[in-house]
């Protein structure tokens, strides 16, 4: 099994920087039995035609991306304007959102902004990218500290906000066992090489009683379902692990976490980016279902979109899948306690 390449100019392939690849076995059970659900593309500016296997384990059902870039070399597939990479003050140029939309903001939002007080408010935002997480915390009041993969980012989230984050990943050795209270990761432990590894040590730094704060999206889900590969949570390559919640549940148990209930919220703007997507291989049609108006344009949006895609869906496999149903949502976030 290898990665797929569109037809590209010789000179943009001679231009990159080579890319290192590996194949890896489960990253939850460990098996080396796996099945292909779908392949699909890098949709970034910078992703040069490279179309990357999404697989589904056949003993515990964790969908990842297998073959991958290595730890080395995944650095070359984020963009220097990958949004998570954004400070506050860009975000905010960036977006054109009306102010009284903010009344709809979902649960997943709430808790992104409103985080319930626990212990002596130690906090730890994994992955915290451009630090706008960490820069309302501070504002409530917690003690903040951050962790992220990229350098830049984490310079300019020191220089901009005056806040304390390091660069690189758990475990890491300024972080001090039992230091936090809660730990959050928002949209990052997709982003894992090893993600066992790193949830162990976040067990590691939690205090008696704290708690990790876990959002990923999820692959059981109807807009995977119609969408496939034009689903704009696939981020491939990116996204290294595709969770369900079942495979969700069962990760962060191994890890050893008492796992909490597992909310379902929706993003919207995931569906407007994964309709995007799934038009770009029919721009004319496209362009005439944004002439039309209101109900009638999201009539023909939805028509031409179900008409082009194909149908997925996962295998449910294992004992622990028993009693999951379809659940109707893009996210995952799991509350889970040491």
């Amino acid at each position: 099994m290898g990665f797929y390449r569109c037809d590209v100019p010789a000179a943009t392939c001679s231009a990159e920087p080579i890319v290192e690849w590996e194949e890896t076995s489960c990253l939850l059970c460990g098996g080396g039995q796996w099945s292909l659900l779908l392949e699909a593309p890098d949709v970034t500016p910078g992703g040069a035609g490279l179309w990357f296997p999404v697989v589904q384990c056949h003993d515990c059902g964790l969908c990842f991306t297998n073959p991958r870039p290595t730890p080395e070399s995944i650095g070359r597939f984020y963009p220097s304007d990958y949004a998570p990479y954004q400070t506050p003050p860009q975000r905010r140029k960036a977006s054109r959102r009306p102010q009284f939309l903010a009344r709809y903001r979902s649960r997943y939002r709430v808790a992104r902004q409103q985080l319930q007080w626990h212990g002596q408010g130690r906090l730890l935002d994994f992955g915290c990218g451009g630090g706008s997480f960490l820069q309302r915390m501070h504002g409530q009041g917690w003690h903040v500290t951050g962790v992220d993969f990229s350098e830049p980012t984490v310079q300019r989230v020191r220089e901009e906000l005056g806040l304390q984050v390091f660069s690189g990943s758990l475990p890491h050795p300024a972080l001090d066992p039992a230091s936090f209270d809660v730990i959050t990761m928002w949209q990052s432990l997709e982003h894992l090489h090893d993600p066992l590894t790193v949830l162990r040590e976040a067990r590691r730094l939690l205090a008696p009683g704290g708690r990790l704060i876990v959002a990923v999206p999820n692959i059981d889900s109807l807009p995977f379902r119609w969408f496939g590969h034009a689903w704009y949570s696939l981020d491939l390559p990116r996204h290294l692990i595709h969770f369900a919640p079942w495979t969700l549940q069962l990760m962060l148990q191994r890890a050893g976490f008492r796992v909490g209930p597992i909310h379902m919220v929706r993003h919207s703007h995931w569906l407007r980016g994964s309709a995007r997507l799934a038009c770009q291989q029919s721009a004319q049609a496209y362009h005439r279902c944004t002439k039309a108006t209101g109900a009638r344009r999201r009539r023909a949006l939805a028509l031409m979109v179900a008409r082009r895609r194909p149908c997925y869906a996962l295998q449910l496999r294992g004992r622990a899948n028993r009693g999951w149903s379809t659940p109707l949502a893009s996210v995952g976030a799991a509350y889970c306690s040491r």
